[in-house]
């Protein structure tokens, strides 16, 4: 074993030629950049041809009546995908100094050509550019890189921690990055922001892909971002040009394989083009409302809150470096202390329901006191998650978490019922049929699919965003591993994917942490902490529909219908699921239910639940399959893997 990892080592620097390039080739490669960049411009106005924005008024206005002791924010919650896309052209349409972008994941899909192409269209006015994307997830086309290293003079990329010093990391480099450099390659920039002449900013869940808009025609997100107008904007600014400065986010021409396109095109053949686009009458009707004042007007600006206290905070860059710094984690450690200071409720968003260590110790502590606060939780189901493997780390610890923390759990459906209509809108997934009666435990779906039908629209699902290394994978390649589970039923599959919490009414988050151990430890996180009540009751809304009966399952213990038995059954449960190892006991404390016709919703602590809910299975809506195989053995043996998941 010691020989294979030093040979893939090897091989992967061999295959690299070294790990960093020369001074010389740096500076060929800057000079090829020099002599061929895109120098045009389109506006010579002193706002950069700046077009109006409703978005943008709102901040300068917030700006201009705060003072130091009484800042003034507006905020608006974005939950919806095409108004999200929306107000991001809008805020780059309107830009007049700056704009900066900080992202996870960017694919080359309808959402990622539009909103590079805007941003190309925004530099080209003379408005400054600058992305900095995590190297794993984004771009990975060295030419295409090299051709935005030449777009405009104004716009400039950085990748983040690169392995091996390259764009694009195929799967033998992917492992020998782990073997050799594991604490660093396991650190990843987790943060998404945009940020327009530090005034108004939007950070969230979303990374740029199609299926954080609605607009994948078989698994798209259920997501939330916020938009900060206001003092808060300096914040993310100076936030952004943390990450831009760090060592760790490498210019373009640094990067092996950009600077070999480079250096090898001289003439710059690979121009950027007018994208073409999967569905251009989508993206044409998008850009028609990120300019239409009425339309903005309805969907954006009445839904802002006008409020003053706003926090943006944000991980320091190399988050792995120096653990033990206290600004390194400064958005754990906060949302930590909002929690541990709980007195009537917490209400929980995260699409991975594992707990870190300080987490435990916290709701552990909480529901010892007398009065312990309310916790809801909101997360995924094995139906709707894209992340298999981190899901079994949550079944396999359900009864913890509802005995030792009071937790009520609500797993989404993959078709709820409060599914985006955009997202819907003439698609019904790989397979276009009618919906007719739903089975028992399916959410808005359509009907039970048969046989063939299930193994095309298996093959139709495509790749997933999860921030481990389990589904890292599926950026090389189409393998079934790294699909959602295989349904029962067809339609268009939803799975959550935002990360809110809102403690007591009064404090709310929004943003990229997962409350996980990654989250925690590994990667760089960001969010906004607004200190308002009326934004917090819309929040905590919000996530409250999506614990509705339509919308998701409620985990609740087994009904023990035969004492000794389930007495039984239940202790031998409870010592599998403390051994880190062979946890192979099926039968675990809780499962899902579904309330029954003619009842009204419950806790399930409610003397009365079994009454009104039944059963519906571990897995309900799940074609049982491999993937199920997959978490039963992670669950078995996955334990001491969380870390990393």
């Amino acid at each position: 074993m010691r020989r294979l990892l030093v040979l893939l080592t090897l091989a992967a620097t061999l295959a690299t030629g070294g790990c960093s390039l020369s001074a010389a080739r740096i500076q060929k490669a800057d000079a090829v950049v020099a002599l061929t960049v895109d120098r045009q411009l389109t506006c010579t106005q002193a706002d950069h041809c700046a077009l109006p924005s409703p978005l943008v008024d709102a901040a300068l206005e917030a700006n201009s009546a705060s003072t130091p002791d009484k800042p003034v924010h507006v905020a608006t919650l974005l939950e919806d995908g095409e108004a999200a896309l929306a107000a991001r052209i809008n805020l780059i349409r309107a830009a007049r100094q700056s704009i900066d972008v900080q992202t996870y994941i960017w694919e080359q899909d309808d959402a990622g050509k539009l909103v590079l192409d805007e941003l190309i269209a925004a530099a080209r006015r003379g408005v400054n550019v600058r992305i900095v994307a995590d190297q794993l997830f984004s771009f990975r086309d060295p030419g295409l890189l090299a051709g935005l290293a030449r777009a405009s003079d104004h716009m400039a990329i950085r990748l983040y921690n690169p392995t091996f010093s390259s764009a694009r990391t195929p799967p033998l480099e992917f492992a020998a990055g782990i073997i050799c450099c594991f604490f660093r390659f396991n650190q990843r920039m987790h943060n998404k922001l945009i940020v327009v002449d530090d005034l108004i900013g939007i950070t969230g869940g979303r990374n740029y892909e199609d299926r954080y808009f609605d607009w994948d025609p078989v698994f798209d997100y259920v997501d939330r971002d916020v938009m900060i107008g206001g003092p808060a904007a300096k914040a993310m600014a100076v936030s952004f040009d943390q990450f831009w400065d760090h060592k760790r986010s490498v210019p373009l021409t640094h990067l092996r394989d950009v600077n070999r396109e480079l250096v090898a095109d001289t003439d710059d053949q690979k121009k950027w083009a007018v994208p073409k686009y999967d569905n251009p009458e989508r993206v044409a009707e998008l850009q028609a409302h990120a300019e239409d004042p009425a339309w903005l007007d309805e969907r954006l600006v009445r839904a802002s809150l006008r409020l003053n206290r706003v926090e943006y905070l944000s991980d320091l860059p190399g988050k792995t470096d120096n653990p033990k710094r206290r600004e390194a984690r400064a958005l754990t450690r906060h949302i930590m202390g909002l929690v541990r200071n709980a007195k009537s409720e917490i209400v929980l968003q995260t699409p991975y329901l594992v707990m870190s260590r300080p987490a435990k110790k916290i709701f552990s502590t909480l529901h010892d006191q007398p009065d312990p606060p309310r916790v809801v939780v909101s997360t995924n189901s094995l139906a709707s998650t894209d992340a298999f493997a981190v899901y079994a780390m949550s079944y396999k610890h359900r009864k913890r978490y509802l005995t030792d923390y009071g937790f009520e759990i609500y797993e989404m459906k993959p078709h709820p019922s409060n599914a985006d209509a955009d997202a819907l809108e003439g698609r019904s997934a790989a397979i276009d049929t009618p919906p007719i009666n739903r089975p028992v435990g399916s959410g808005g779906g359509g009907r039970r699919l048969t046989r063939a039908e299930r193994q095309q629209l298996a093959a139709a699902n495509g790749p997933s965003e999860s921030t481990g290394f389990l589904s890292a994978g599926r950026r090389y390649g189409p393998s079934a591993r790294h699909r959602p589970a295989p349904l029962l039923t067809a339609g268009v599959r939803f799975g959550l994917h935002a990360k809110s919490i809102v403690v007591d009414d009064n404090f709310s988050m929004v943003g990229t942490h997962n409350f996980d151990p990654r989250s925690d430890h590994y990667n760089t996180e960001a969010g906004v902490i607004i200190y308002d009540k009326r934004f917090a009751d819309r929040l905590r809304g919000s996530i409250m529909q999506d614990t509705e009966p339509g919308n998701a399952w409620v985990i609740g213990p087994r009904e023990k219908k035969i004492p000794v038995l389930s007495e039984i059954n239940e202790f031998i449960g409870d010592v599998s699921e403390r051994l880190p190892f062979f946890d192979l006991w099926p039968f675990r404390y809780a499962t899902s239910y579904d309330l029954k016709p003619g009842c009204i919703p419950m806790r399930w602590s409610d003397p009365k639940f079994f009454e009104c809910y039944e059963p519906v299975g571990d897995f309900p809506e799940v074609d049982v399959s491999l993937k199920v195989i997959y978490t039963r053995m992670i669950t078995a043996f996955g334990s001491a893997s969380s870390g990393i998941l």
